[in-house]
């Protein structure tokens, strides 16, 4: 079971939101500002939080930075009735992984949570799991039934990357910043090179396709 942090210091909100998390399976931790909620992090594992930003002693910000300035890498959802784009950017500079707008859609809420735990587990395991095919990080290796292929290290970051975010258009350019660097003097053909390699690797594989959106990029597509 995941426990789940809510650090919000309106009280029925923060009740409502450990209600609708506790009967979807998670258990919640309540914590009514930054200070109390780094003292919850003392004592209990916690797989997600959930903060607001506005909040007396410690407000979201400054809890969030004095998390990932211990080098955690707990996935945190921001909270808050505050939606200009200044706030949002700071949010994500100091460290949050995603952001919404009170009030709330509760389903909506509960996606992201979600979301957030695969995404999480992804990289604390630093395996894909997707229907036969497991991607193995450390060993740049996939896994199909009884077949193992060791790939070379651009390939199989890249591949990964887009398997990491299914149906998500990368483009050409948003890959050779993420694979290669900002500062490669290699141009966007060797993204288009490397993806054809991909291709022909994996031509038969029956779990994911990589497909090219014309205009725009590729994605990858599960099959079946």
């Amino acid at each position: 079971m995941f426990t789940i942090l809510v650090v919000e210091d309106d009280a029925k909100l923060r009740q409502l939101f450990c209600t609708v998390l506790t009967r979807h399976g998670y258990r919640t931790v309540p914590a009514v500002n930054g200070e109390d909620a780094l003292a919850m992090l003392d004592k209990e594992y916690i797989d997600l939080m959930i903060c607001d930003i506005m909040m007396p002693v410690m407000d979201g910000f400054e809890l969030t930075r004095m998390i990932r300035d211990n080098n955690s890498q707990l996935p945190v959802l921001m909270v808050t009735a505050r939606e200009n784009f200044a706030d949002k950017q700071q949010g994500f500079l100091v460290g949050i992984d995603d952001y919404m707008v009170k009030p709330v859609n509760v389903n909506e809420m509960l996606l992201r949570v979600g979301a957030l735990l695969r995404r999480a587990k992804i990289i604390s395991e630093r395996k894909i799991e997707w229907g036969e095919t497991v991607l193995d990080y450390d060993a740049l290796t996939v896994i199909q039934g009884p077949d193992r292929i060791v790939l070379p290290q651009k390939e199989f970051y890249l591949l990964y990357k887009m398997i990491s975010y299914p149906n998500k258009i990368f483009t050409k350019q948003q890959l050779m910043d993420e694979i290669w660097g900002m500062d490669s003097e290699s141009d966007e053909h060797t993204v288009v090179v490397h993806i054809n390699r991909l291709r022909e690797r994996f031509r038969d594989n029956p779990d994911f396709e990589i497909v090219t959106v014309r205009g725009l990029g590729y994605k990858v597509v599960k099959q079946g």
